[in-house]
């Protein structure tokens, strides 16, 4: 049985981003404050742990003394950055800059008077932050019947994504929208147009898998998907990996694995998430490897 692990899986540059900038203090002071998990990954929180790093709580901000706190790859609201103020708090912003810009493209609409529309889980870290920029305002939705049922149709508006979600479903939804929103621009009977603004802020890392992803997935008579399962681009992508091969398995780690999802396998692919460590996919294989072998043991005992 041959085990492959996905080389374009793993990390996206804003993790790795946060996680260089953790090392990077931990390095010199081995202390420092995560506001939430850096990672929706418990392997590498773990190992990071061990470096120095806790996670804390907006609420213990207060409590905290002589050491920094890092705003991890979602971003936070601007009351977070209030609060750190507020605590003489130092901060380490390691907020990704794709994260960033979508913050300030939904600031610029809200304070020009936009109804935002943003397709997303509305208590995922990252929308917390992109609520927090527009006064909590924002219209947050998840599927197209949810956007018919709570958005204002009779107000200008612009729709964003959490950059971690699907494609095909943010498309549904604005293609469902613009043929019900209707933004009126004040001027001349010339000048009056319906239009809808769609700003697709997807994660191009997170969407562009999707081609090589079921590539892979098809390549493999088993696919093995390591994620947290907290993660929202793991759930995206481990759905894209069952949809191309039934035959595919989520796990978190190795203790996970089972030997019976193997039996007349001839390849096993391992994949993951962005926020799946690349030595964990590599531990994940090596268990799957070390279990097929037995299995071929003891069927040569057996015959």
């Amino acid at each position: 049985m041959k085990v492959n692990i996905d080389k374009n899986s793993g990390f996206c540059w804003g993790v790795v981003r946060a996680i260089d900038f953790a090392e990077e203090e931990l390095g010199k002071t081995g202390k420092l404050y995560s506001l939430g998990d850096i990672i929706h990954n418990p392997q590498e929180i773990d190992r990071l742990a061990d470096k120095g790093l806790k996670t804390v709580s907006h609420k213990d901000l207060e409590n905290i003394k002589d050491a920094k706190v890092l705003i991890r790859a979602h971003g936070e609201p601007p009351s977070t950055y209030e609060l750190a103020k507020k605590y003489n708090l130092e901060i380490v912003d390691a907020t990704c800059p794709v994260v960033t810009k979508l913050q300030e493209r939904i600031r610029k609409f809200y304070d020009e008077g936009y109804q935002v529309v943003i397709f997303g889980k509305k208590d995922h870290a990252e929308v917390i932050g992109l609520r927090g920029v527009c006064n909590d305002e924002a219209v947050v939705v998840k599927s197209v019947e949810e956007a018919l049922s709570k958005v204002d149709f009779g107000r200008k508006t612009v729709l964003f994504s959490q950059t971690t979600m699907d494609k095909p479903t943010f498309y549904a939804i604005k293609e469902a929208l613009s043929n019900k929103v209707k933004e009126l621009v004040v001027g001349t009977m010339e000048d009056i147009a319906k239009t809808f603004l769609a700003k697709d802020t997807i994660c191009g890392q997170v969407s562009g898998r999707d081609k090589k992803l079921r590539e892979f997935a098809a390549q493999n008579s088993v696919i093995v998907f390591v994620a947290g399962r907290t993660s929202s681009n793991g759930k995206v992508l481990y759905e894209i990996c069952r949809e191309e091969n039934p035959s595919s398995y989520f796990v978190e780690n190795e203790s996970e694995i089972q030997s019976q999802w193997f039996e007349g396998t001839e390849s096993v692919g391992v994949t993951g998430a962005t926020s799946t460590p690349q030595w964990l996919m590599e531990r994940v294989g090596a268990a799957i490897a070390k279990m097929g072998n037995e299995v071929l043991q003891k069927a040569a005992q057996t015959n």
